[in-house]
């Protein structure tokens, strides 16, 4: 600690501050004098949020790392390696809308079960 003793809302549980302090809340909305954020406050704040955490790299890491075992997991279930001995591929969707930030969903995976049309081409 810092050399001050802990007095008044700091020296309560979490639990009761969090009570208090979503009391006041309420209170607030009641009143019109709580903050509503705006699109574009939120915009902002969510871009501030997001630069701060990509500084952090080893997280930053870690995500990547995560994602990467994902695709690898999908990948190998498309390959059949499942045991399931069902064929499966994998297929990429692009969601690209101007304006907006494409890479999060330009690499989302869907694996489309595929034993059925197989089934039906072989007739």
């Amino acid at each position: 600690m810092t050399g001050k003793s802990k007095r008044g809302f700091a020296s309560m549980d979490p639990q009761r501050q969090r009570e208090i302090a979503s009391k006041g809340g309420r209170e607030a909305h009641k009143k019109g004098t709580a903050h509503e954020w705006s699109k574009d406050e939120a915009r902002q704040a969510g871009h501030k949020g997001g630069v701060v955490v990509s500084r952090d790299r080893d997280h930053m890491s870690a995500i990547g790392r995560e994602g990467g075992e994902a695709r690898g997991r999908a990948n190998a279930l498309a390959r059949g390696e499942n045991g399931s001995g069902a064929r499966r591929f994998v297929e990429r969707e692009s969601s690209l809308s101007p304006g907006r930030e494409t890479e999060a969903h330009a690499d989302r995976a869907s694996v489309l079960d595929t034993s059925r049309l197989e089934q039906e081409v072989r007739r």
